[in-house]
């Protein structure tokens, strides 16, 4: 157990007083029942397997933060960090503020936040490992990361930051409630150290001594709607319509008194100057899943193109099964889906753990579009191999296998789609999501079919010249697609009230030229690709068009689906120092700075996982823990 002083002051016990049956969202604050048999279990802090004695374990906590006491001193954010070794580059626990009015009437609001422990985890939901736990004992959400493997898809829903994906170990740690200390009816840690009287905690919904709130929202906390969060404020004097971020997100908030809640709003604080920023768009952090999301639906796109064609008699689809492009074609399909899914698994803090990406089937779109794209693969490789022989019974196999991948493939994109429809990143909470998956694998499917047959068919062949118009007339469709999609996502961000409006004013100013460039390559492309669908490709200007198409399509992929990772806004708390502040994180890797950990910044380190590296450890450490893995599912 967790060692209490003989010394220690009296507010850092916990106040056990009568609580309430229900919560504000009229769930039960006793999290189970007296013959529950979630009860009387040790949490075995520190080895001990002694059970606390707390009178409230089984109720629902939660923090308490008075926004009028807080002084922004950062004596929580210290004392987490001290207590739970967390490295200078992450925090469980931070601190930022919003401001208001000007001299002499200006105003300052501080916010204190860490994991808010909430009735509906979305971490917990999306988690593929499942890494996190919602515990009977104090209702708190806790995170083993030696499950996690790195994905990092629990910091993209959570609405609060929370989770804190460490680069340099390649794992998630967060808040853990400081259980340990609740076990001993101690507050936690970042509660006993606040210096003024800001900080408390206790069964949620319970006022403590000498407050007269218990509110879910100040200026500049994101949106309760997603998660219910165990969280309360108070913040009683009067602020002004308009309160304002000091880190580099373009938002603000503004007073809606019918609602009586603050909404964002973009604050255009970069003026409105278009840039390129090349370098921030096409090397960011999530470069790999611009890389896996384009090579998946391409293939996926082609597969089916290729097996549904076949099945339905589709003229030029036969005629190219029955040429000497088809089996190339097949094994260009497999290598561009080998590039995606290595660059994903690479992307992983632990690429050594990919297999626990299935553990979380039940809940988790990120583990079911794992299993669907792994079977899409499987099924496509199997065509591959058992594709090569004229045995009946060979070719049974192989559209056995074809049947796998082209159901799988459509299941794997469809959760593909689904992981990013997230409610905490509103810029990819729209129905455009889907669109631009789909249009890509209709076009780019096409187009990988048809880049292959033209190096490898003779293009004055009679059955060529159907077959190229033919998958032209599919990329005018899939690039319509695409192209209503985004003019329909443009319309819904431009001047909505939620984050997804300051990821359209990025989109206009800071990547304003590259953001053009995508539209007028879209515009272009299809037309493009209508005038190839009725042209003779056979021709020197056909054969020329066909050229121009394949690199202004890539480059159009390359910057579309850049500008769809780097834009999106979460809702998240301001952050005004350090690691919470993009701006000073950008500033910190331009200068040096970052390569100095003292400052709190760290590379992505992670993404340099070498080839040898990964081989190493799993030839040392992950062949005999892949099997107690594989046995604990079945187990399970």
């Amino acid at each position: 157990m967790f060692e209490v002083r003989d010394d220690e002051p009296k507010y850092a016990f916990l106040n056990n007083t009568e609580s309430k049956e229900k919560n504000r969202y009229n769930l039960n604050i006793e999290l189970t029942d007296a013959s529950s048999e979630l009860r009387c279990k040790s949490l075995n802090i520190n080895g001990d397997a002694a059970i606390g004695e707390n009178p409230d374990r089984y109720k629902q906590h939660g923090f308490y933060f008075n926004a009028d006491n807080c002084i922004g001193c950062h004596a929580c954010e210290s004392a987490c960090s001290e207590k739970n070794d967390v490295p200078a580059h992450i925090a469980f626990r931070s601190v930022g503020f919003v401001e208001g009015g000007t001299y002499p009437d200006y105003q300052r609001i501080n916010i204190s936040m860490a994991c808010n422990h909430c009735d509906d985890p979305v971490c917990l939901t999306g988690c593929p490992t499942r890494a996190y736990t919602k515990f009977a004992e104090y209702g708190a959400v806790l995170q083993d990361p030696d499950i996690c493997f790195g994905c990092g898809y629990c910091t993209w829903v959570c609405p609060y930051n929370a989770p804190q994906l460490d680069p340099v170990k390649g794992e998630v740690s967060k808040c853990n409630m400081c259980v340990d200390r609740l076990e001993v009816n101690l507050k936690p840690a970042c509660v006993a150290a606040c210096l003024g009287n800001a900080l408390d905690f206790g069964v949620i919904e319970n006022i403590p001594e000498n407050r007269t709130q218990a509110k879910t929202e100040i200026p500049g906390f994101p949106t309760t709607d997603i998660t219910h969060p165990n969280i309360r404020f108070q913040q009683t004097r009067t602020t002004h319509r308009e309160m304002t971020r000091t880190d580099d997100m373009p938002l603000k908030y503004h007073r809606d008194d019918a609602q009586d809640k603050f909404k964002p709003v973009v604050d255009e604080k970069q003026g409105k100057e278009r840039h390129w920023n090349f370098r921030k768009l096409l090397t960011s952090h999530e470069s790999a899943h611009v890389i896996f999301t384009l090579c998946t639906q391409a293939t996926a796109g082609a597969f089916a193109l290729l097996i549904l064609g076949g099945w339905f008699n589709v003229a030029p689809i036969v005629m190219l099964k029955n040429t000497s492009a088809f089996i190339p074609l097949i094994f260009v399909i497999v290598a561009v889906s080998t590039v995606g899914l290595f660059k994903l698994n690479m992307h992983l803090g632990k690429p050594h753990r990919f297999y626990r990406g299935f553990n979380n089937l039940r809940l988790s779109p990120v583990s079911r579009e794992i299993a669907g794209v792994s079977m899409f693969y499987t099924g496509l490789l199997g065509y591959a191999v058992f594709g090569l022989f004229d045995n009946g019974l060979m070719q049974f196999i192989a559209n056995s296998f074809a049947f796998v991948g082209v159901v799988s493939g459509a299941i794997g994109l469809y959760y593909m789609y689904k992981l990013y429809r997230i409610p905490a990143r509103p810029f990819w909470n729209h129905w455009q999501t889907g669109s631009a998956f789909f249009g890509t694998m209709l076009s780019f499917g096409a187009l990988l079919i048809a880049a292959v047959s033209v190096c490898i068919l003779p293009l004055a062949s009679a059955g060529t010249q159907p077959l190229l118009q033919l998958l032209a007339a599919i990329m005018v469709i899939g690039l319509s697609v695409e192209g209503i999609g985004h003019i329909a996502h443009a319309r819904a961000m431009h001047g909505a009230e939620h984050e997804g409006s300051a990821s359209y004013y990025q989109q206009v100013t800071e990547y304003g030229k590259s953001y053009i460039l995508r539209n007028c390559l879209l515009g272009f492309n299809l037309a493009l690709a209508v005038t190839l669908a009725m042209t003779d490709l056979s021709s020197a200007a056909g054969t020329i068009l066909g050229l121009i198409l394949v690199i202004t399509m890539l480059v159009m992929a390359a910057f579309g689906r850049s500008l769809f990772f780097v834009l999106v806004i979460p809702t998240t708390m301001p952050g005004a120092f350090f690691w919470k502040n993009k701006g000073f994180v950008e500033h910190a890797r331009a200068t040096g700075l970052a390569d100095a950990p003292q400052h709190g910044v760290a590379y992505e380190r992670h993404h340099s996982f070498k080839v040898d590296e990964l081989i190493k450890t799993i030839k040392e450490n992950s062949i005999s823990d892949m099997i107690n893995h594989i046995k604990w599912i079945f187990g399970k």
